[in-house]
């Protein structure tokens, strides 16, 4: 483990940390801790321990150690009359072929750890720049990170070139998510920029939770000039992350090197073995027993021998020196012969096996019908062993989103006030389906897209002509309930960033239908409601999790009014309704939900209230608190929402299409067809939409 190698006295522990406390740009407080520094190690093995470590390994093998075991009987005379030589050539082969893979295969490891510690970032120090590598930054340091650049630690963030105080980040290496997300400084450190004394001063108190693999949490408060300020995840640049379409930004070292959250995630190595190989072990076993019987046999059928005919024959075949009488000539009869049938466990049969395995994962990187031509994808054996596990499998564990589909969403319908809208005539089906049936007219609309699809000119009129205020609310909540970025060119055009593409898709509709989110700052929310600029001022955001289901955020209105919008998941917001809501609404939006999500389509419930100021100033207080809070955080948080997000007022609800993967049906058969079992409605629905 790299850490702390240049604070740590020889021998000495640090105690299990359950809080973390340290202060910017202080040294020599923060060295009292004992924290680990930024170097880290992925490699297995040493110059030094590399042999004792691999034939370690390697013994787990029984057939590894069932040739020791016969080599060291081949090498007493009495017992053996064959050439030790004959049984160590063999496995010296196989024992030191495997250890020169995974030798080099460590190597690659300790070239890959060396090239990353040995990066270079630079360190705000007494009101200058110091260049340092990335394995000597520690816990307390401010760092610079600069566009495209990947993060070396898990930082907090100070301060950012962004207008907004904004930073777009990449994600991908830590949770597979290609989508840029957000991050913004707390204020109070946030107009610091690239001053460098300023950076060189600060001096907040930051603690913390202890390090730990949760890469979607985060706890603690920074202390600033005697006031504290709560920290989430929403502040925090992990290690792994790329920044993106940001010119720079700063950060404070919080955790390095292996207490990282993506080095904790990393997890102890452990020796795999296939279920071949395991089958293989058994049957070791049981072959060896099988020969330890017929040496037994043989042991006594010679024992028997000497004792009743042997002993007439000493004159001209006297016994061994060893074995003195019949009983001594059987025990050493026994090893003998265990000896001579020792190729009742073949060596040939592991070096076949291990050519096999080499062989077929070739061919599956050769396999032409495994390559995807659209993104010139062919099929990559990352192991030898890939093949004889797939035979294996009988369970397929799989989401929807971005695995069987495209991850590429549509707003396809809607149901507002229990009228529902979309629904696509039979006769036009054939149209839609090649793009050829006439879609609303849109063009009273200057932020209209012209790749923007809906057929149902009923929910246009509603909006337009009938001015439903139902229908305007709801296009509204989607407009501001939401955390996209907004992009803008030169010619005025305009172009959101969504952290998931069916927020980006819901944002696109409300454009299109003339409620444009056109503004965003660190405490504004701008859009243009058919033709008319309002800014909301953002009192509070509710951050969407998979235990909640939700997103809520609450604004100040340009008419002073203290508004709720809350969206999320039907089975969530339904039981939080205000009971004076009408159970016939309830009822028909139900019914539409059901028929969304038989047709394949997401759905999303979206509703409102209002709050007097005086409840929200009451609530808020508590709010902060909770934010404060280091244990427990998240309960905390939870409770003091779930406070506010009730007697909602419902709105309707949203269904947005998001098409399968070419071939998925096709495939999900065939599983069916091999007997595999699949798991989980997702599956089930995907394989229904053929």
């Amino acid at each position: 483990m790299g850490g702390g190698a240049s604070i740590l006295p020889c021998f000495k522990s640090r105690p299990p940390e359950e809080q973390r406390e340290l202060k910017a740009n202080d040294d020599e407080f923060n060295s009292t801790f004992l924290y680990l520094d930024n170097s880290i190690k992925t490699s297995y093995y040493t110059w030094w321990n590399f042999i004792l470590k691999n034939l370690f390994e390697q013994f787990h093998r029984v057939v590894n150690i069932y040739f020791i075991f016969i080599l060291i009987l081949t090498c007493i005379p009495i017992l053996s009359s064959l050439s030790p030589v004959t049984t160590i050539l063999p496995i010296i082969f196989v024992l030191g072929i495997t250890a020169i893979k995974d030798g080099y295969d460590d190597v690659y490891r300790h070239k890959s750890d060396n090239f990353i510690n040995n990066r270079q970032i630079k360190v705000v120090k007494d009101g200058n720049w110091v260049e340092k590598n990335w394995k000597d930054v520690l816990a307390g340091e401010v760092v610079l990170v600069k566009n495209n650049d990947q993060l070396a630690a898990d930082i907090l963030l100070l301060s950012t070139s962004d207008n907004n105080n904004l930073v777009y980040i990449e994600t991908a290496e830590l949770d597979g998510e290609s989508n840029l997300k957000v991050r913004q400084p707390l204020p109070v450190t946030r107009d610091m920029g690239q001053d460098i004394q300023a950076l060189s001063a600060f001096n907040g108190k930051l603690t913390c939770e202890a390090p730990n693999n949760r890469l979607d949490r985060f706890s603690g408060n920074l202390e600033v000039e005697g006031e504290k300020y709560g920290l989430d995840n929403e502040k925090i640049l992990l290690r792994g992350c790329t920044l993106r379409n940001t010119d720079w930004c700063f950060g404070l070292v919080v955790f390095a090197g292996h207490e990282t959250k993506l080095m904790q995630n990393t997890g102890r190595r452990y020796l795999k073995r296939t279920s071949i190989e395991k089958l293989m072990n058994k049957l070791v076993w049981w072959i060896f027993g099988t020969l330890v019987l017929l040496s037994a046999i043989a042991a006594i059928f010679n024992s028997v021998f000497e004792a009743s005919i042997g002993d007439s024959f000493q004159v001209f075949l006297p016994w061994e020196a060893e074995a003195p009488n019949p009983n001594m000539a059987g025990f050493l009869v026994f090893w003998s012969f265990l000896i001579l049938l020792n190729t009742l466990v073949p060596i040939s049969l592991y070096v076949s096996v291990e050519m096999i395995r080499l062989v077929q994962s070739l061919l599956i990187n050769w396999d032409i019908n495994l390559y995807y031509a659209k993104k010139n994808l062919p099929a990559v054996a990352r192991t030898t062993t890939l093949n004889e596990e797939l035979g294996q499998v009988q369970y397929i564990f799989s989401d929807k989103t971005g695995t069987l589909t495209q991850n590429m969403m549509n707003f396809k319908k809607c149901t507002i006030n229990g009228m529902r809208y979309g629904d696509v005539d039979a006769d036009m089906l054939e149209a839609v389906e090649n793009d050829t049936a006439p879609t609303v007219d849109l063009s009273f609309n200057r932020y209209a897209e012209p790749s923007f699809r809906f057929y149902d000119s009923k929910l246009l009129d509603a909006i337009t002509k009938d001015k439903d205020e139902k229908a305007r609310l709801f296009f509204q909540a989607i407009s501001l309930c939401h955390t996209s970025l907004i992009e803008k060119s030169v010619d005025g055009s305009i172009q959101y960033r969504a952290q998931s593409p069916d927020e980006g898709a819901l944002v696109s509709a409300a454009r299109n239908f003339g409620f444009v989110f056109t503004g965003k700052t660190y405490d504004t929310l701008t859009i243009e409601a058919m033709g008319e600029e309002l800014t909301y001022k953002v009192l509070g955001v509710l951050e969407f999790d998979s235990d909640r289901k939700r997103m809520s955020v609450i604004l100040q209105s340009p008419d002073d009014k203290i508004i709720l919008f809350c969206k999320g998941a039907d089975s969530v917001i339904l039981e939080r309704l205000r009971t004076s809501e009408d159970p016939d609404i309830i009822n028909k939006t139900n019914i539409d939900l059901n028929n969304f999500a038989n047709s394949g389509l997401r759905t999303l419930c979206v509703a409102m209230k209002e709050i007097d100021k005086e409840t929200f100033k009451v609530w808020n207080e508590a709010f902060k608190k909770a934010n404060q809070s280091i244990e427990d955080k998240e309960g905390r948080l939870a409770a003091v929402s779930e406070e506010i997000e009730r007697d909602l007022e419902l709105l309707g609800a949203t269904a947005i299409e998001d098409k399968l993967q070419d071939g998925v049906p096709e495939t999900i058969k065939k599983f069916e067809k091999s007997r595999h079992q699949d798991m989980g409605s997702d599956w089930r629905q995907a394989r229904n939409c053929d």
